[in-house]
């Protein structure tokens, strides 16, 4: 057990060290922070969708925005595609393809940003709400992992995890990313 507990550690701390070691993902991450800052302080929102254990990243965010982080602030405007009444609403009367494209078209606004979680940066729902984002002249922020895949070609700013070989690792970035994003947020509208 030890063992399988020492090498867990390890790795999660070898795929972290490999994140930190590219200099870009700072730049990314404050690029993105900056984005999403400048679309609170307008008066916009942030839209976060994803799958499994992304949709709960994606909640995530959102609560945390909403609700309070480190230390009490106003809330921002931030929401997290994961109701389940929509989801299977959207998912039986369309298709799971649609479940976050449609909301995106139903309550996405210029100047709102979508940020788009998907370990495989392929998941066909979490793409299509990233091409309607697009349309409705929205700016997205992608977390996903290294590697070619349709979240990197399509997104305003894309934070890569370095591959790994289970989707956990990724997520752990992801986590990480997202309690950053949050302090930076908080930092540029003076909270």
């Amino acid at each position: 057990m030890k063992e399988i507990i020492n090498n867990s550690l390890n790795e999660a701390l070898a795929v972290l060290q490999k994140f930190i070691d590219k200099s870009r993902n700072t730049e990314l991450i404050e690029q993105a922070a900056t984005m999403m800052a400048d679309c609170l302080a307008k008066g916009n929102k942030i839209i976060t969708c994803g799958n499994g254990g992304s949709i709960c990243d994606a909640a995530h965010f959102a609560e945390e925005l909403t609700g309070r982080f480190r230390r009490n602030r106003k809330p921002y405007s931030a929401i997290a595609i994961n109701d389940p009444a929509y989801l299977t609403c959207v998912g039986n009367d369309f298709s799971f393809d649609e479940i976050f494209s449609r909301f995106v078209e139903g309550v996405g606004r210029e100047g709102d940003v979508l940020l788009a979680i998907s370990t495989s940066g392929n998941s066909e729902n979490v793409v299509r709400a990233v091409q309607k984002a697009k349309q409705l002249n929205l700016n997205v922020v992608a977390l996903t992992k290294e590697g070619e895949n349709m979240l990197q070609k399509l997104s305003d700013v894309t934070i890569a995890s370095p591959e790994a070989p289970f989707s956990d690792r990724v997520q752990e970035i992801h986590i990480k990313v997202i309690h950053i994003l949050i302090q930076l947020i908080e930092a540029k509208l003076g909270h």
